[in-house]
């Protein structure tokens, strides 16, 4: 094949697999595999191309925490989060939903919102198990306040790691500029998510009486392991924070502590290794491989210099379209390719119109970020949330997940334009 027909051989491969995503009729792991296969198949990438696209970063992470976490889950520690969370809301499920989505906003901003989703997840399940409710109004609230919460710092979201390490902005930095709008947005739509879903978040009177009165110390069934665990997880979740100073990068202190856990804890590997969720695991290849071969045919590319070409260097239409451009195509493509595109090409236009391109930075975090809460597969925390409902019998498919978050999505990017206005353009 030509070169043009690689362009848009990749690009039909990418439509395809997203409708076969969409349409939902489908084991969605396979189409994503089945998507990144056929670019290898057809020469789009090679072998060694293919195997460079999947972020292992990325896949190291999810099963070092996911290994974390089921060992965690035999001490009953998520139930006592549960009960503890029930008897703070007074079992109301409006507070509850709003307290769940905070408590997520703020983890995923001090962890990241991957590891947050993998901790709050199994909770949720248990305090709508133990409310009688449907826990994916909640999952999907959860989801959103874990991307909004990772938009807030340089370790929340992995796009966030990547301009802050090219171009030299600190933790601080984002706090500064990232947080004063984030925080916000996430307390706004934790309000507006249990309005949405208030007709639907009716407890009985008899099942809130019968949650509160029960202790939640009673659920702790293995105390040793429990502290066990706690040394651990605070080990690692210091690890993260200080992993700067370290040297020591996030996937391989998630893996370590996992190893040392299952190894103090006694459980073995292989029952470990069983629950681990591996379909997610396989969708994440899949779908790395799938946008390596659209990044690879210069698809990414092209649209990343054209938003940059339209705005003829004009300092507020460059960082207004990229806000929105970033924010739509991290919808619907991983948002690590898509920054790691546009970085190099904010600095070049930087270099040759000699614009002031510091609000261009905060537009791509914001618009990568928050974008991401567009579709199911517009994040690692979507894609993870999901799949541990799935696992536990709760499916949430694109279409119920996509008709609440992508409006709200872009009620969130409305409000990210007006706070870029006057931030950084009005003067």
């Amino acid at each position: 094949m030509t070169e043009s027909n690689y362009f848009f051989v990749s690009i039909a491969i990418f439509l395809i697999v997203y409708a076969l995503i969409i349409w939902d009729k489908f084991d969605r792991t396979l189409v994503a595999l089945g998507g990144g296969m056929l670019m290898v198949i057809l020469r789009i990438l090679n072998q060694e191309s293919a195997i460079e696209a999947v972020d292992f970063d990325t896949i190291t992470l999810l099963i070092g925490m996911m290994m974390i976490v089921m060992v965690m889950r035999r001490t009953g520690v998520f139930e006592y989060l549960a009960i503890k969370v029930l008897k703070i809301s007074k079992a109301d499920p409006q507070r509850l939903i709003i307290l769940l989505s905070l408590i997520t906003g703020v983890l995923s901003g001090l962890l990241d919102n991957v590891t947050t989703i993998l901790l709050i997840i199994p909770v949720t399940l248990s305090v709508a198990k133990d409310l009688k409710l449907d826990p994916i109004p909640f999952i999907i609230a959860e989801i959103f306040a874990s991307n909004i919460g990772g938009t807030a710092t340089l370790i929340g979201d992995p796009p966030n790691i990547m301009i802050g390490s090219q171009v030299g902005f600190t933790f601080n930095d984002f706090l500064l500029n990232n947080s004063v709008i984030a925080l916000p947005i996430l307390l706004l739509t934790s309000i507006l998510f249990a309005l949405l879903y208030k007709k639907v978040l009716i407890a009985d009177e008899s099942v809130k009486a019968k949650v509160l009165s029960v202790n939640e110390k009673d659920a702790i069934t293995d105390l040793p392991l429990l502290r066990k665990s706690m040394i651990v997880f605070t080990l690692v979740i210091l690890g993260f924070l200080f992993n700067g100073v370290l040297h020591i990068e996030s996937p391989t202190i998630a893996l370590s502590g996992a190893v040392i856990l299952i190894l103090i804890s006694g459980i073995s590997s292989e029952e470990i290794l069983h629950e681990v969720e591996w379909k997610t695991i396989f969708f994440f290849i899949g779908l790395f491989i799938l946008v390596g071969g659209i990044e690879a045919t210069g698809v990414i590319e092209i649209l990343a210099k054209e938003v940059l070409l339209l705005t003829h260097g004009d300092v507020f239409m460059t960082t207004l379209s990229i806000l929105w451009v970033s924010a739509i195509a991290s919808a619907f493509i991983d948002n690590i390719p898509f920054v790691a595109t546009m970085i190099p090409m904010i600095m070049e236009m930087g270099h040759l119109s000699g614009i002031d391109i510091y609000p261009l930075w905060w537009a791509l975090s914001l618009g990568a970020c928050l974008g991401g809460n567009g579709t199911v597969i517009g994040a690692s925390a979507n894609v993870v949330a999901i799949g541990i409902a799935e696992a536990q019998g709760y499916r949430i498919t694109f279409g119920r997940y996509f008709r609440v978050a992508f409006p709200f999505m872009i009620f969130t990017i409305l409000i990210a334009t007006v706070y870029m206005i006057f931030r950084y353009l009005a003067f």
